[in-house]
């Protein structure tokens, strides 16, 4: 299976102290395991480094949990024209860019599963992909 992490539960599963912190961590163990090929867009890195806050525990928190763990899906120049251009066309507007941006290393990643917080709103970005995306441990 290859699973598609967004940013929401690489945070979640980073700090201790968040709600769904257990779910995330359980599910990202998965992926450490060889139960499932994790997998994160090159901009999810981005954007758990820059929640984080601190620096060096970001940079620690990255190389030793995802770099060796996780396939790095990067979009083309296209893509990422493709996917800016659907989000004009649909109207969509602010942050839903950046879980478009998800979805389509989603697809070009072939995930079977898209682990994320925001279900509803990457149900309502991608109909096509609504079965695959869940959030963390909620897949048989």
């Amino acid at each position: 299976m290859r699973a598609y992490f967004d940013t929401t539960v690489l945070v979640a599963a980073s700090v201790a102290g968040h709600p769904q912190h257990a779910q995330s961590l359980s599910t990202l163990l998965a992926a450490h395991g060889n139960t499932a090929t994790g997998c994160v867009s090159g901009h999810g890195l981005s954007e758990l480094y820059a929640v984080l806050i601190y620096p060096l525990e970001a940079w620690k928190i990255i190389s030793a949990n995802i770099l060796p763990n996780f396939e790095i899906i990067t979009l083309t120049p296209g893509m990422y024209r493709d996917t800016i251009e659907s989000c004009a066309n649909h109207g969509w507007i602010g942050g839903r860019i950046y879980d478009a941006l998800h979805l389509s290393c989603a697809r070009k990643g072939a995930c079977n599963r898209i682990y994320t917080l925001n279900v509803r709103h990457f149900q309502q970005l991608a109909p096509d992909l609504a079965d695959r995306v869940g959030a963390p441990c909620s897949f048989p």
